[in-house]
């Protein structure tokens, strides 16, 4: 307990990956004919009504983003829940997905459920806590991952800081490896807790450096308390996205709904100035929605540029340092690297997306002016 206070408040969010399928991995049936339908895979180019020429393009990124939940998010359960919308024939299951009180609200729910924290804190320990480095916190972790739940729950509570004090232990007793904390390494941790663009990986840094603190503690963080603190921070931001971006595209297709019907009731109205004015409004709402998601998009863009060449760096940096306490930070700083590249590359694709919907409705909004 006098270590790692940051990985128990990882804990209290925890977020990873559980269940049958792997965060990136899709299941054997999604490819498959007739796997997952394509309900909105082409849209006609001879459709004249630019409305729902409109709302099938939202219905189709919709279904794409829902796919990147079901490839990415870190809760298990949204993903199983995402694929199972995605292989569902009804047309509506996207939509109905991605509502309020729908599957992805729901899943998330089941996910923050006690016994899926745990499971997802012990494979989160899996992940970024190396065999060569932490031998006995991974055979612990491994082992109470096949076991119960209450297996479980004993190694969250008890069983990591005792395989955490074992693995010092044994670091200590091995004098003939022991490792050195050099002036510049500890600076550079002192930098991260300063200025690393990630908030988790800021506080396992500052842990390493708190008051009392040893080499061992130092030691550690270049172990696995960095790695683990990028996990965290990586899951936090699509976690953010997923919940920002569900609730962005059923707002769209509902505005879409209303700005449709509205322009639809101007050929029949008795008062069509009053009836062009509503639907000149209501263009400027899915305008106005289109935008903002657009601008938010951007931000997660910058975002993820400077995660991912924060990671570039620091990739390169390990891989050229002949000190040994750099070798277990290289292959997750370029995986670590690599997801936020792909993170930002989607990021791309979805302000791009949301500009096109924009410039839908401001075009909308024209032709409703007559």
């Amino acid at each position: 307990m006098r270590r790692q206070w940051w990985i128990a408040q990882a804990l209290a969010c925890s977020v990873l990956a559980g269940a049958s399928a792997v965060a990136g991995t899709a299941p054997a049936w999604a490819d498959a004919p007739g796997g997952v339908p394509a309900a909105y895979s082409g849209i006609s180019a001879q459709d004249s009504d630019a409305a729902a020429l409109m709302a099938a393009e939202a219905a189709e990124n919709a279904r794409r983003e829902v796919r990147r939940l079901a490839m990415t998010n870190p809760y298990a359960d949204v993903r199983m829940s995402a694929w199972n919308a995605l292989r569902n024939a009804d047309p509506e299951a996207i939509e109905k997905w991605l509502a309020p009180g729908g599957g992805f609200e729901t899943a998330r729910i089941r996910a923050r459920s006690n016994r899926a924290r745990n499971k997802a804190f012990i494979e989160r320990v899996i992940r970024t806590h190396p065999a060569s480095y932490s031998p006995e916190v991974r055979a612990a972790a491994e082992k109470a991952l096949k076991g119960s739940f209450a297996d479980q729950e004993k190694f969250v509570r008890t069983g990591y800081a005792e395989a955490q004090q074992r693995d010092r232990a044994k670091r200590d007793a091995d004098t003939q490896h022991q490792q050195k904390v050099a002036a510049a390494e500890r600076e550079f941790v002192s930098l991260l807790a300063e200025k690393d663009p990630g908030e988790q990986v800021r506080t396992a840094a500052q842990w390493a450096l708190r008051p009392g603190a040893t080499d061992d503690d130092v030691a550690e963080f270049y172990g696995y308390g960095w790695a683990s603190g990028a996990t965290l921070d990586l899951e936090s931001h699509r976690l953010h996205i997923a919940d920002a971006e569900t609730l962005r595209h059923h707002t769209l297709t509902r505005l879409i709904q209303e700005a449709a019907a509205a322009e639809e009731a101007v050929k029949g109205a008795a008062d069509a100035a009053q009836a062009r004015a509503e639907a000149e409004r209501a263009w400027q709402a899915v305008a106005g929605h289109a935008d903002a998601a657009r601008k938010a998009w951007l931000a997660e863009q910058a975002a993820a540029e400077s995660q991912s060449g924060n990671w570039r760096a620091i990739a390169e940096r390990a891989k050229s340092s002949a000190d040994d306490i750099w070798k277990n930070i290289v292959e997750p700083a370029e995986a670590t690297r690599d997801a936020w590249a792909k993170e930002q590359a989607d990021a791309v694709e979805s302000a791009a997306f949301w500009q096109n919907m924009f410039d839908r409705a401001m075009e909308g909004e024209t032709r409703v002016k007559g």
